[in-house]
């Protein structure tokens, strides 16, 4: 007999939709996942903030006087302001199937197109907060050594070698098969590769695949700009360029300053390699200094320091701004697949408030992603208009733990 009414105001509907949206989020599957139940209370209704408290980071004395260092413990601040939803109208015959039946015509495809949208959005959202950018050759896919080096400045950000993940399309896949298929692998990984065409581990990576990894358009930059280093402050989150009125450098392209290297987090010794920056906000040239914004503060010295340079003073305005690792070509886009580990990113969802007097107000929460359903009669139409809605925010908090690997 097929299910009643009554069946599915019990929940059913939402306890359907919510495995079917989870299992269709690869990359948010594979971050970590925060939830709240606050912010269905009055007044938290429409949204607020979640503070990240970052790790805390400490300088080492040399010698037996003491040098007492103050706690000052930083946080991350995000909003839970983000929703995605699906609206459908169901006519009464619709409700007299089983909720099998109901959800192989209705909540399946529904779920599949909400939870693609969600995890677009995530992906697009924080790819350009990644601290460091990978190709050996840009506008070609990559190879098994582009992976080996992601997992290098992996290395050298201290992420833990458990829980990393690599995110690729298709043809970035089946690059890395290629390239990789003469090297020692395990019997039953050459047979999933040659069986799935799918890498099921590579380079230290946990391979997923998506074909909503994210495109960059690079900026119109056709000639390097100049950075005024000696004009640097400890924690600064901006840079002062001068270029001419004829450059763009578009939210997500990646820079490096000639002098400025990355640093080992703990020691803070030089590493043979230049910083990569990522712009925060759309630059225009202007023919003289400008502040150019970054996704993360520069620290120059102390605790937090993550940058390197031979004499910060002397370095002024003849310091080069160039691209990193030759970024591509100016206004051309490239597909960014991740290397990360799961805490790089943070997804974090919050229950919505149900409301009263409707036909039917559900919520459920699977492995930290809350989903709200609320449906109703339209009397001038007779039929049952359903929405369902996810509340979501997501971030990158840990840039070290993560890098951009382009195609």
């Amino acid at each position: 007999m097929a299910n009643s009414f009554k069946t599915l105001k019990d929940g059913d509907i939402v306890r359907k939709s919510l495995p079917i949206l989870h299992n269709n989020m690869p990359f948010i599957r594979s971050i970590s996942r925060q939830y709240d139940d606050r912010f269905a209370r009055s007044g938290m209704k429409n949204g607020g903030t979640i503070l990240i408290r970052e790790p805390n980071q400490y300088s080492v004395r040399s010698g037996w006087v003491m040098d007492v260092q103050d706690i000052t413990e930083t946080v991350q601040t995000y909003s839970i302001s983000t929703v995605k939803g699906i609206d459908i109208d169901f006519d009464t015959e619709d409700l007299t199937l089983s909720i099998d039946d109901f959800s192989k015509r209705h909540l399946e495809p529904a779920m599949k197109r909400l939870g693609a949208e969600i995890e677009k959005d995530v992906l697009n959202t924080v790819y350009a907060y990644c601290n460091s950018l990978e190709n050996t050759a840009f506008g070609t896919n990559p190879v098994y050594s582009d992976v080996l080096t992601a997992k290098a400045y992996l290395d050298q950000g201290y992420a833990p070698t458990t829980d990393r993940y690599l995110l690729t399309d298709t043809l970035a896949n089946n690059s890395i098969i290629t390239d990789s298929k003469s090297l020692y692998s395990p019997v039953s990984e050459l047979s999933q590769q040659y069986l799935d065409g799918v890498v099921g581990r590579v380079g230290g990576f946990n391979h997923l695949q998506s074909e909503l990894t994210p495109m960059h358009t690079n900026g119109t930059r056709t000639t390097a700009g100049t950075c005024n280093l000696s004009a640097v402050t400890n924690g600064t989150t901006t840079l002062s360029v001068t270029a001419t009125d004829t450059e763009i450098y578009e939210v997500g392209d990646v820079i490096t300053i000639a002098g400025v290297y990355e640093v080992e987090p703990e020691t803070k010794i030089p590493l043979n390699r230049l910083k990569q920056f990522t712009v925060a906000e759309k630059y225009t040239g202007t023919g003289s200094a400008a502040n150019m914004t970054i996704t993360w503060p520069l620290y120059k010295t102390g605790a937090k320091q993550n940058a390197y340079c031979a004499d910060w003073t002397a370095a002024t305005a003849a310091t080069v701004v160039d691209l990193a690792g030759s970024s591509g070509t100016d206004s051309s886009s490239y597909r960014q697949n991740l290397a990360y580990h799961k805490d790089a990113f943070v997804f974090a969802t919050a229950d919505l408030e149900q409301p009263k007097g409707v036909d039917m107000a559900a919520r459920a929460v699977m492995d930290g992603i809350s989903m709200s359903l609320v449906r109703d009669f339209n009397i001038v139409n007779r039929n049952f208009p359903l929405r369902i809605d996810v509340l979501y925010a997501t971030k990158c908090v840990m840039p070290y733990w993560a890098c951009r690997v382009s195609s």
